[in-house]
């Protein structure tokens, strides 16, 4: 199948994107390996517990499954692109009220434009990931994302800002098994990866600390400010605005006497606006920066799904245009707390027809 031709694997030193490179040299292709350092400034106590996707032990594990497979290995150093495309980015998000997606960006900008320039340079013909999805070409001639075969670890969400350029050199083979077919061929071939636990959170912020990374990239604290009802009735104070999420119900520290959520927020006022739970519930959502994928643009007036973060399970909407690249998206029944910053994207069965950020 693969003919020879050669293709650069991004080596995470997880299971999938391992087994993923058995799977292409299985198929007959030249394979790279290549891990990308894009964030290595961990504490080593961090570094071991965590082991996630941009660690200096993923560095370690990648090489010992090349070695293991008999693959060439590199590390290449994208530090510069992910520090302007998605740190930069996630910390000017958050500075203006809004909630990003780094995995989009990250996807986008370093997994795949930045590997695949570099790919192309030293003659790959493709460049390869460990992703649940698949790549289709269409009937259309364009190519598309579709569902991996298991619903429980699709990552098509985070993949629907790819160009057709990157789609049309781009192979995910482990989007035709599951979770545990893929842990069994490592297991199989005895990798030394194949019980790693996956890894959840935001790379670079191994704690989870999003406030005090935010705060520490800026170097300057958050600024204080006050909660606030819709009509501008001063509630308390907040730990500013980068503490907080549309959707929120914790860590509020409102002594209302009930539960109440975060509905906006504004920058511009320094105001975190609370409400009530069914506040956070609307049918319509604006989006921009649109990227089409299975069709030349998103089809309006007709129903199609949409998923409004990595984790929900996708509503009926109808798309209209709003603009030269505006939309507005009308859901058949209320979605709960619509997010700017966040991705909206939509499918046509279990094809992405393509997305964009939610305003």
């Amino acid at each position: 199948m693969g003919n020879g031709k050669r293709v650069v694997i991004g080596m995470s030193g997880g299971v999938d994107s391992s087994v993923a490179a058995w799977l292409l040299k299985e198929q007959g292709y030249d394979v790279i390996g290549v891990t990308m350092q894009i964030w290595q400034d961990e504490a080593e106590e961090v570094l071991e517990e965590n082991g996630g996707c941009c660690g200096l032990s993923a560095v370690e594990d990648a090489r010992r499954v090349a070695r293991q497979l008999e693959i060439p290995h590199y590390v290449m150093n994208f530090r510069e692109d992910f520090r302007k495309a998605v740190i930069d980015y996630f910390t000017a998000e958050y500075l203006a009220g809004r909630t990003p997606n780094p995995c989009v960006a990250c996807n986008r900008y370093v997994k795949w434009e930045a590997l695949l320039k570099r790919s192309l340079e030293i003659g790959a013909d493709y460049i390869a990931t460990g992703h649940y999805a698949r790549i289709e070409q269409l009937a259309n001639g364009r190519f598309a994302i579709r569902h991996s075969v298991t619903a429980a670890k699709d990552q098509t969400y985070a993949l629907y800002n790819l160009t057709q350029e990157q789609l049309s050199r781009t192979l995910m083979p482990v989007g035709a098994y599951t979770k545990e077919e893929i842990r069994e061929f490592a297991g199989r071939l005895g990798l030394s990866v194949a019980d790693k636990p996956d890894s959840q959170e935001i790379c670079f912020v191994p704690d989870q600390d999003y406030a005090g990374f935010i705060e520490k990239t800026a170097g300057k604290p958050s600024e204080e400010g006050n909660f606030v009802t819709k009509d501008g009735e001063i509630l308390g104070r907040h730990k500013g605005i980068i503490h907080y999420t549309i959707g929120q119900r914790r860590g509020l520290g409102l002594p209302m006497g009930r539960r109440v959520v975060v509905t906006e927020i504004r920058p511009d006022t320094n105001e975190v606006v609370i409400g009530e739970q069914e506040d956070v519930f609307t049918r319509t959502l604006y989006a921009d920066r649109i990227n089409c994928m299975a069709e030349p643009t998103i089809p309006t007036g007709r129903k199609i799904r949409a998923k409004i973060r990595y984790n929900h399970q996708g509503s009926d909407c109808t798309v209209y245009p709003e603009g030269t690249d505006r939309i507005r998206v009308e859901f058949e029944e209320p979605v709960r707390a619509v997010t700017p910053g966040q991705a909206v994207v939509f499918y046509d069965g279990d094809y992405v027809l393509g997305g964009g950020t939610i305003l």
